[in-house]
């Protein structure tokens, strides 16, 4: 059986995210989508418009030099226009260590992501990260 088309398009996206290929995750986000990031530190809260979250990833990359890894663990969609994908999430950064388990609720309207709400298992473990 065929992959569902959501799931299809967020396997896409967290791949290219992995590979750093900022050029294929503007094809998958509409231009005026809003990725909305939990916590207090300097890397969360609401980034809208595809420019302000290709910042925020290259942010992400620049941070940790380039350590960030997404481990794909799943992804499930109610065919209606949402999709969770899973992850494992590790990185480097100032000599601290981040591994938290998290997701990516999609909001996915015709063949663009129209909004990205992340979730993390740990919020203060984030914060004290990425701050």
């Amino acid at each position: 059986m065929a992959e569902h088309p959501h799931a299809a398009l967020v396997r896409k996206g967290f791949e290219a995210f992995s590979r750093g290929d900022m050029d294929t995750l503007r094809e998958l986000i509409a231009m005026d989508a809003t990725h909305h990031v939990p916590g207090s530190h300097p890397l969360s809260g609401d980034f809208k418009g595809q420019d302000a979250i290709m910042d925020m990833y290259r942010r992400l990359f620049e941070e940790t030099a380039g350590s960030i890894r997404l481990e794909m663990l799943g992804i499930a969609v109610d065919g209606r226009g949402h999709a969770v994908g899973m992850c494992r999430v590790t990185a480097e950064r100032q000599g601290r260590k981040l591994d938290d388990t998290g997701c990516i609720v999609f909001r996915i309207v015709g063949d663009k992501v129209t909004d990205l709400d992340e979730c993390v298992e740990d919020i203060e473990k984030n914060d004290e990260f990425w701050s």
